[in-house]
């Protein structure tokens, strides 16, 4: 018979992620120390409290993780122009929000694509996403994972970010669910940032 895990295998988790989201936004000065410090936390909680379960890397699935990266890339961008044919005040707090946690220096991008892109993967995904599947059905668990990785960032003060964060959560979630592979969704995660900060920023 079906054993449900503890509830708070699940709890524990989200208390500790909404706690350091809450750190780390609290203080821009030390913002990319405490960031990087909150996503160790993250991943630790992963290896602790997750069943791991074997993941499936492939060249294909590889290209498939770029594609994803690709494809929420696009879909950010397409809110980017609408939201540049309305009120200068949508874009013009996107700038804001940069201007203040955005990466400008070569060790904050490092960072951001080798620690926290594939920890928070390996945390929203693999931990919080699969926790969830044991009191909902996975589409569900797919759609509130997201939601609450959107949340995380409720801290900031920028409610746009959060529909970013539930919008990509919700597509890199779907590729977890369908092909069970970190290496992909980490992929997609990385190609994202690269796009977004590096190769075609939307400012």
């Amino acid at each position: 018979m079906f054993r449900q895990p503890p509830i708070y295998q699940l709890v524990l988790p989200l208390i500790l992620a909404f706690c350091l989201s809450w750190i780390t936004f609290s203080n821009e000065k030390v913002f990319w120390y405490f960031y990087t410090f909150s996503v160790f936390f993250l991943m630790a909680a992963y290896f602790y409290f997750s069943k791991k379960e074997e993941d499936n890397n492939s060249i294909r699935l590889s290209l498939l993780g770029i594609m994803f990266g690709v494809i929420a890339y696009a879909g950010m961008f397409g809110a980017y122009l609408l939201m540049d044919m309305g009120p200068a005040y949508l874009t013009n707090s996107i700038d804001k929000f940069l201007s203040v946690y955005g990466p400008t220096a070569i060790w904050h991008y490092l960072l951001l694509l080798f620690i926290i892109a594939p920890g928070e993967e390996v945390f929203w995904r693999g931990l919080i996403q699969q926790q969830l599947k044991n009191y909902m059905q996975p589409k569900f668990a797919v759609i509130l994972s997201s939601l609450l990785f959107g949340l995380s960032f409720i801290f900031t003060g920028f409610w746009i970010g959060i529909l970013g964060g539930f919008f990509v959560g919700i597509i890199f979630g779907i590729l977890y669910e369908w092909k069970r592979s970190i290496t992909a969704i980490v992929l997609a995660h990385i190609t994202l940032l690269i796009l977004l900060f590096l190769v075609l920023p939307f400012t």
